[in-house]
């Protein structure tokens, strides 16, 4: 073959890959937003905060690089430190207990019940409703003095607890506007995963005598591992990022002795109320650095659980 005819048959293969190129670009066009809404609005505050977070910058006025300074005050700041272990202890408080029902009420709604549908309704509202409006609720049955629960202590001859003035009090009541948040949406997703646990496995284990608290341990709890780990990652990274719940039933500073002080609210407090944007990019990153480690400690464990 010539040089003539290698170079016109080369021609004409780029020729037809720009036209099958030209007939995808409706397709393309019909994408493009996502992607353009995703580099605007995601991949660039990401990379941003990173740049921010090795300078120091006000929000307004120039900045100034100062390298890992911040990074290495993150290591050595007691309130981060506290924030940090704060969240880590409302977690555990909110997380365990959260799964267990969830679990529990997705094994009930699963059997033989009436008006299931309903209930499933029912268990999954809390999760659409308003953050702020759980936390004002819920604030009202914490209350120090005429809050709901203290007036049940009072009708039962108990002594009343100052919850928002504890440490412990604090904790307890943002994990359990945790817990009454999230335990129908992973109701939900374990109500999906038994669905998809064949019928006769339950069937052959009933004929077998086993008994219902069997079932669920035995059948149950090992066949759903994929769908606990699923919810145990989430939790995770929803747990750490904890922050509209403490801000609006203590504060910015975390209430009486920052007790509720998550890792995610203390950003909040440098970046846009001390206008620290630089530190608050820091503690950002520390905070991904630490959900990444938690997420992979839980899914080993879970793991390794599951292999047992």
């Amino acid at each position: 073959m010539s040089v003539t005819g290698i170079a016109t048959g080369r021609e004409e293969g780029k020729g037809r890959t720009w036209q099958r190129a030209a007939g995808y670009l409706p397709v393309y066009a019909s994408i493009a937003p996502f992607y353009i809404l995703f580099a605007v609005f995601g991949l660039f505050p990401i990379f941003f905060s990173l740049y921010i977070s090795f300078h120091s910058w006000d929000g307004i006025g120039p900045m100034r690089f100062v390298g890992l300074e911040q990074f290495e005050y993150l290591v050595t700041d007691n309130n981060f430190w506290i924030s940090i272990v704060n969240t880590l202890v409302i977690w555990i408080m909110s997380t365990i207990p959260m799964l267990f029902l969830a679990l529990v009420i997705a094994f009930l709604l699963n059997s033989q019940i009436r008006y299931r549908g309903a209930y499933r309704v029912a268990y999954f509202i809390p999760n659409v409703t308003s953050i702020v409006a759980i936390a004002i609720i819920f604030g009202s049955i914490f209350g120090n003095h005429f809050g709901l629960l203290n007036s049940v202590l009072h009708a039962i001859g108990l002594h009343q607890v100052q919850w928002l003035n504890n440490p412990w009090g604090i904790k307890v009541a943002i994990a359990s506007m945790v817990v009454w948040r999230w335990t129908g949406y992973n109701a939900i997703i374990y109500l999906a995963g038994l669905q998809s646990i064949p019928g006769v496995l339950y069937e052959a284990a009933r004929v077998d005598g086993a008994s219902t608290p069997q079932i669920f341990f035995r059948i149950t709890i090992p066949l759903l591992r994929p769908v606990i780990l699923f919810t145990v990652i989430t939790s995770t990274i929803g747990g750490m990022q904890l922050f509209t719940e403490p801000q609006i039933l203590v504060g910015n500073s975390g209430g009486p002795g920052q007790a509720g002080l998550t890792m995610v609210l203390y950003l909040y407090q440098q970046a846009f109320t001390k206008n620290l944007f630089g530190y608050g990019a820091a503690i950002g990153w520390g905070l991904f650095v630490i959900i990444v480690l938690f997420s992979a400690i839980n899914w080993r464990v879970v793991q390794r659980a599951g292999v047992r």
